[in-house]
């Protein structure tokens, strides 16, 4: 990875052209995208838009934690390390339900957020999933656009709230469960909304309200990574943008295995991702291994506890939308980055959703008719096996993820980027909403 610098021209015979082109290069805006490495996705959704910009007219900085640099596989850029909390850390605060950052972890990332923006001096941002950018873009007046899931918009019309696996509801009747977290879904919200908030009046912002959605959407301009049908909204602000399913796959070499996979029995490919149930893979495994199907599965850098059946092949990691388009159906914990792959494809998703966000987002998938949504905290063998053969037996899942797959095509999330910088620069509207968010109540 080496850094673009204006000093490297290329050899031209023409003086003229040759200082043409260092003036273009020199006056190129200089985009800054910041990944929170705390889940795979947030760090795959800003690399695979990252490639969007025109390099003549955009020099492109990359921000992550030096854990995920792995994944910017061969980009061409300049590289900025920038701590994130562990992953580890963040998982085991959302699966008890806790706020994920505390106040005092924000301040910090408003810390390295300024520094950085010192050293890298970008005429704009794009964040996925850095709260403190909230902050930190504002007070150093540079334009904000964060990456979001639509389920995630105050301006989703959510059409009830699914109950997440939390220690409580584990204990409880999921019908019991269900009632007391949408008594007490508001609260919650409030609840892990409130450290940005301290945050934002230290500097003398505004509160953003007592709901995490606005936390996870205040920028600049907000870029959905979804398609629009799925997640229908009301009043939506001119600032928002469905840009579309964001694809990527790691930097991965395929296996040695993969070119000698027999076609004559369906493929069913595996992986609960970084921010799934992990522990449930061999589970999973062993629950398909009496099908007569064939597994590919993706470990996400995990290890795999016990022998592996004699139906299965796996990897750490596989090239997602090229197992997608191998399979007959996909296994995931539901969440948007590797579903999206299955969609695009044209292939049905069982879901082994766990936290909210994958719960929202297997919800409208499932409404869409392209798959089925399964609980992991009360995960059985025998359901999975059933869900696999009804989507392998009934061919209005597929006939359904085809016509999502149709959907899909029909919004790319680089061109749509591509004009939302154009029209920006084009308008200078640098600080329209960056100001509002000062001086607060």
């Amino acid at each position: 990875m080496k850094p673009l610098t204006t000093g490297e021209l290329p050899a031209t015979a023409d003086p003229q052209a040759r200082e043409g082109m260092g003036n273009s290069l020199m006056d190129r805006k200089t985009i800054l995208f910041f990944a929170e490495a705390v889940t795979l996705a947030h760090v795959a959704r800003p690399l695979a838009l990252i490639e969007a910009p025109d390099t003549s007219r955009y020099h492109r900085v990359f921000a992550c934690d030096p854990r995920c640099q792995w994944l910017l596989g061969d980009f061409a850029g300049e590289f900025c390390p920038v701590p994130s909390i562990a992953s580890d850390t963040f998982l085991n605060r959302l699966a008890q339900g806790k706020p994920v950052y505390d106040t005092a972890t924000l301040e910090a990332y408003v810390h390295d957020d300024l520094s950085l923006f010192e050293k890298v001096k970008p005429d704009l941002v794009i964040g996925d999933f850095r709260l403190s950018l909230s902050v930190s873009a504002r007070l150093a007046r540079i334009p904000y656009l964060a990456i979001s899931n639509a389920y995630w918009s105050p301006y989703y019309r959510v059409p009830a709230y699914p109950v997440p696996s939390l220690p409580l509801t584990r204990l409880l009747p999921i019908g019991l469960a269900t009632m007391l977290f949408r008594l007490a879904r508001p609260l919650a919200f409030a609840l892990h909304a409130r450290p940005l908030d301290q945050v934002r009046r230290k500097y003398g912002m505004s509160s953003l309200g007592h709901d995490v959605r606005r936390a996870y959407t205040d920028a600049d301009h907000v870029l959905y990574a979804d398609l629009p049908q799925f997640f229908p909204t009301l009043s939506l602000p001119a600032n928002h943008h469905f840009i579309g399913p964001i694809i990527w796959k790691p930097p991965v070499s395929a296996p040695l295995w993969w070119n000698t996979l027999s076609s004559e029995r369906p493929i069913a490919y595996v992986t609960l991702g970084s921010s799934g149930q992990g522990a449930l893979l061999p589970h999973v495994l062993q629950a398909l291994s009496d099908l007569e199907v064939t597994v590919i599965a993706a470990t996400a850098g995990s290890s795999l506890a016990g022998a592996i059946p004699a139906n299965a092949y796996v990897a750490q990691y596989l090239p997602g939308d090229e197992a997608s388009h191998r399979a007959s159906l996909v296994v995931c914990n539901g969440g948007s980055p590797t579903s999206q792959q299955a969609l695009a494809a044209g292939v049905p998703v069982i879901g082994i959703a766990g936290n909210l966000d994958q719960f929202l987002n297997m919800e409208a998938i499932t409404r869409a008719g392209a798959g089925l949504t399964l609980r992991a905290d009360r995960f059985a063998g025998t359901q999975l096996r059933e869900s696999v053969k009804a989507l392998l037996s009934r061919s209005e899942f597929s006939e359904s993820a085809r016509r999502v797959a149709t959907q899909f095509c029909g919004l790319s999330a680089s061109d749509r980027l591509t004009q939302v910088l154009a029209h920006h620069f084009a308008q200078g509207d640098i600080t329209a909403h960056s100001v509002a968010g000062m001086g607060g109540k």
